[in-house]
């Protein structure tokens, strides 16, 4: 302490000795007079003095940290202390020796904007100028003040010092990276150093081509220096957390990132981290508000070098295997980002950090987020495959929702920037900020490693290219000249496809849309496409298929995995590789159920969704890893052990028992209780009494804390009883598709009598008015989620006449859907 209070007296002697000689502050104001006026001529100032009103002081990043350190600390927001360099001083840097002349001279040269090369030799030449001109003496004076001030004079206190432009961070404009950043960075003569870097920083290549091209005057952004206290980080964890989901801009979760180590490689792009999406409504509840979470392989992380500086190491594979971050970190970290979102009342891009010495969890970086935030309102643009392929050379985490295509162009170093040409797909093991000036000229970007909060993906994103990353091995996968299309249009996973494949693009505006005479639902069983289509209009989902969670999820038989223990060694690996993370096969079934459940209600929370419980044929249970040694060899699966059949049946008993258990978790520990269940394929008055008690054995009672139960409406003996069918359950959810083939008698997988499947046929028609009136007459919920609507919009239109309470349609079909029954006869 005495050493602080120390320094803190040299700073105000050093601030009393300036402002006391007069001829020096006429100089001062002639100068400043010429700068177009400006009366703060301090040089450093500590973070906490700071708001983030003085970013034209300090620049983003100072500013916005001494916001949070005097705004929010109290508040649960720990942020790291230090000090900030000022535009002031960087000004007053540029006026000595003529820096700022040769650069304007450099810079008014148009060709370098288009000519890589050119660029590259200007950008140095200026570097050079700024590193090769020393420092003004009264700023290394407050300079090491500061310094003396934060660290005690202590050599072995360590520093991250980085970039703070004051055209930063902006809220439409993201610099991310793209000046540098220096960490564990020991003693004064290094801190100096490292301040200096940072002011030439400013005119590295892609931060000089990213300026011009967003308009920025080069004049007009000045570098200050952020220098903060250091979280040890290497011998625990860092990552990237953003205030909503970065690919859909669906503002109601906080999507977080870790991995072990500094955070730069999170940052940067070198690692694939961990990920978690936290539900902000649920979390405000105090509920368990993670609803997903993917592992990441974590191949390296970034620690320490001795004397100073960081390097990376590979990560041992108990680290690979386990979450870097546990449920109370992750839970944590979000109501953090939740409140410094309130507080700045626009989404953000926090990093943040775990120190291994005290376990303690800080914000070492906050700016507004820039990509998805600023997406237009009432717009929706889908892209969408018009071909189908099992083609698939590569795949990794899809970056926006575009669709590409073009040859493939693989670069290893930067070197190589004036060999690629314009609309080519990028393919490198990695992209940095300094590859901006490729990347703006690519069709699509696809690389090895970096997760969707990288510097690739930001950028990426924010010139609306299309971008895979975290493949893994593209590079070997892919070579030059190859014709590949490259989708992020179908999901979390983004699919590098084989050949130059058809695709659409569609904008729709929205507008007003008509009130219509029953209320439209949606179709959704993908958890990776739920945020995007939840922002659609709609009243929620009427039909949420458990399949899809099951079958690309967990991609396992449930019998397989309570039978793990006695399983070939063969099955057992391939189930180990896919359960990393889960502390039991039983575990790992459960909760990717909840995750996929959880994450499709919030998609539409509080708006209800009707979760179809599973639905599996046995020919298709047998198609999941171990299914071919428990499912029965069926002539008619599709007539066979299915359903409600399944769930009363001795031998499905407790794998059914799992899927109730991740239902009640869902609604009860969780606190969504806008889900509802179905039942689908109920053949029998009895099987619907027995299902009922299954139920109720496994804690899921219909009507106990608002559950309500339906049943899937889809066999004709459910059209003959359908009043006494609706005893035991609360509605009926009409399922067209079964119930067309079943009416008339065909194969709806044959393709030799496919033309006759039709949902207009009469007969099919009678069943859906009976169905309809009977729900009615019992003042029950009445609904259709099969195909027919999306297809038949006429027969939506007659569906509303009847009286039918919702249909629930495939998202692509909304709006039209919608603008047709709005339309005036």
């Amino acid at each position: 302490m005495a050493g602080i209070a120390a320094a803190a007296a040299g700073a105000s002697k050093a601030r009393r000795c300036h402002a006391s000689n007069p001829t020096k502050q006429r100089k001062v104001a002639v100068a400043l007079q010429a700068r177009g006026g400006d009366d703060n001529t301090r040089v450093c100032i500590p973070l906490e003095e700071l708001r983030n009103t003085d970013v034209d002081k300090v620049g983003g990043k100072s500013a916005s940290l001494g916001e949070m350190i005097s705004q929010l600390s109290d508040v649960g927001v720990p942020v790291p202390g230090g000090f900030s360099t000022t535009a002031y001083a960087y000004k007053e840097f540029l006026d000595k020796g003529g820096i700022n002349d040769f650069i304007n001279e450099k810079l008014s040269d148009e060709t370098i904007y288009t000519d890589v090369n050119k660029l590259m030799e200007v950008g140095k030449a200026v570097r050079d100028k700024i590193m090769d001109t020393p420092f003004q003496p009264n700023f290394e004076e407050e300079l090491k003040a500061q310094w003396l001030r934060v660290s005690g004079g202590d050599e072995k206190f360590t520093f991250a010092v980085r970039s703070s432009a004051t055209a930063e961070d902006l809220p439409d404009a993201s610099f991310a990276g793209q000046q540098e950043t220096y960490l564990n960075v020991m003693g004064y003569e290094d801190m100096k150093q490292k301040v200096h870097l940072v002011f030439a920083s400013l005119f590295t290549d892609r931060a000089i081509s990213y300026r011009h091209d967003r308009g920025f005057e080069h004049e007009k952004v000045q570098l200050c220096a952020t220098c903060q206290k250091m979280v040890r980080s290497e011998t625990g964890a860092a990552g990237v957390m953003f205030s909503l989901d970065t690919e859909s801009g669906f503002d109601k979760v906080v999507f977080v990132t870790s991995a072990y180590g500094l955070g730069e490689t999170v940052v940067g792009g070198t690692v694939n981290p961990d990920e978690w999406y936290v539900f902000k409504p649920t979390l405000a509840e105090g509920k368990n508000a993670i609803i997903a979470r993917t592992m990441g392989s974590k191949l390296i992380k970034m620690v320490y070098k001795a004397g100073g500086g960081s390097e990376t190491v590979d990560t041992s594979s108990d680290e690979r295997g386990k979450w870097s971050a546990s449920d109370e970190e992750v839970t944590a970290l979000a109501e953090m980002a939740v409140k410094i979102e309130k507080h700045y009342g626009r989404p953000m891009d926090i990093e943040w950090a775990r120190d291994g010495d005290d376990g303690k969890l800080y914000i070492v970086q906050a700016r507004p987020e820039t990509v998805a935030s600023q997406k237009k309102v009432g717009v929706i643009e889908e892209y969408k495959m018009l071909e189908k392929s099992s083609d698939v050379i590569a795949e990794g985490r899809a970056v926006g929702k575009r669709i590409g295509s073009g040859k493939v162009n693989i670069l290893t170093s930067i070197d190589q920037m004036a060999q690629f040409s314009e609309g080519e797909v990028l393919v490198a093991d990695m992209t940095d900020p300094d590859w901006e000036p490729i990347m703006k000229k690519a069709g699509a970007i696809i690389t090895n490693r970096g997760g969707r909060t990288c510097h690739a993906a930001i950028i990426a994103r924010e010139l609306g290219i299309p971008a895979i990353v975290g493949c893994g091995d593209a590079t070997d996968k892919l070579a030059k000249g190859d014709e590949v299309t490259v989708s992020c249009a179908e999901g979390d996973t983004g699919f590098i496809y084989k050949g130059i494949m058809k695709f659409e693009r569609n904008v729709q505006e929205l507008g007003e849309l008509p009130t219509v005479g029953m209320k439209i639902m949606m179709n959704v069983g993908n958890p990776e496409t739920a945020f995007t289509f939840g922002q659609l209009p709609n009243e929620g989902i009427g039909l949420a298929r458990l399949e899809f969670v099951i079958n690309n999820a967990i991609g396992v038989h449930p019998k397989a995995l309570l039978n793990y223990d006695t399983i070939d060694a063969d099955t057992k690996a391939l189930i180990d590789a896919r359960m990393a993370g889960y502390g039991s096969p039983k575990e790992f079934y459960t909760q990717k159920i909840v995750e996929g459940v959880a994450t499709l209600a919030a998609s539409v929370y509080p708006k209800r969704i009707i979760v179809r419980l599973s639905d599996f044929k046995s020919n298709e249970y047998k198609s999941l890893i171990g299914g071919d040694q428990y499912e029965p060899d069926e002539e008619n699966p599709m007539i066979g052990f299915r359903g409600c059949g399944r769930y009363t049946d001795p031998f499905f008993e407790e794998c059914f028992a799992m899927e109730l258990e991740a239902i009640k978790k869902v609604r009860g520990e969780m606190g969504m209780t806008n889900v509802e269940i179905m039942i689908p394929f109920v053949r029998t008055l009895d099987m619907a009494k027995d299902v009922m008690e299954v139920l109720e054995k496994n804690g899921l009672k219909r009507g106990q804390d608002g559950l309500k139960v339906n049943m899937m409406a889809e066999l004709p003996s459910n059209v003959f009883l359908a009043e006494e069918f609706l005893e035991y359950f609360d509605g009926f959810s009409i399922g067209s598709n079964d119930l067309t083939q079943l009416t008339l008698g065909l194969d709806r997988d044959s393709g030799l009598v496919a033309q006759y499947f039709d949902e207009r046929n009469p007969a099919v028609m009678k069943g859906l008015e009976i169905l309809i009136k009977a729900a009615k007459s019992k003042g029950k919920y009445v609904g259709i989620c099969g195909q027919g609507p999306s297809d038949h919009p006429d027969l939506a239109k007659w569906l509303m006449e009847q009286g039918i309470d919702s249909v629930s349609l495939n998202p692509d079909s909304v709006i039209p859907t919608w603008q047709f029954l709005g339309k005036k006869d």
